[in-house]
């Protein structure tokens, strides 16, 4: 079956696309208003690009046609953190994906307990396995649906209990228990049911007699 983009409103075209590219990893971020307020989002429109510095895209939508209160904060300050969900976290993480007001901290609200970072302001969630401290680099409008913000990393925290080799940077990503973004309305992945392939080289298709 064959969908037309042109012939679809946004509400429309989000829900397919966003039921079709699946899973999606979570970027939970927090960050600060400019008076020192923290909030904390969920989004699932979120991945990291190679490069050195690292490179991470967020897409963020607006709310009632205004840009939401993670845009304004990242705008203000510059500088946020982009938290990983496990399992465990799940619950919290959907309390604040709630629309509160501005003035109210969502990680008061889901009881989420805070810890210092190196290289920015802002606060990473203690809890979370893996947290990106990151400044913006770039927002591209998006017309409609809101903005793509790219952003370089500029330090990770990894729980100790996942690292295989500090100096290689090996983590043993199984152990994370991350979770991920399925179709709408509240449908998500776990990570745990994994499966290895070898890597193929051009000379096993002529040891194969296929080239």
């Amino acid at each position: 079956m064959f969908f037309d983009i042109a012939e679809l409103d946004l509400g429309r075209s989000y829900k397919l696309l966003s039921s079709c590219i699946t899973p999606r990893p979570i970027a939970w971020v927090v960050t600060q208003s400019a008076d020192g307020r923290c909030n904390a989002a969920p989004f699932s429109l979120f991945n990291f690009f190679g490069g050195y510095p690292p490179v991470v895209c967020l897409g963020i939508g607006e709310r009632d046609g205004e840009s939401k209160d993670t845009l304004r904060n990242i705008e203000a300050r510059g500088d946020f953190v982009i938290n990983l969900v496990s399992a465990d976290l799940a619950e919290a993480m959907n309390i604040t994906a709630t629309a509160f007001e501005p003035q109210v901290d969502e990680l008061e609200m889901a009881n989420l307990q805070t810890s210092a970072c190196r290289h920015v302001a802002v606060p990473r969630i203690t809890d979370s396995p893996i947290a990106l401290e990151c400044r913006m680099r770039q927002v591209i409008d998006l017309d409609t649906s809101g903005v793509m913000l790219l952003a370089n990393v500029l330090g990770v925290h990894v729980n100790d209990d996942v690292v295989v080799n500090r100096e290689r940077c090996y983590i043993d990503a199984g152990r994370l228990q991350l979770i991920g973004r399925m179709e709408s309305p509240g449908w998500y992945t776990r990570t745990q049911d994994r499966f290895k392939l070898k890597i193929a080289a051009p000379q096993d298709f002529v040891a194969a007699g296929r080239a």
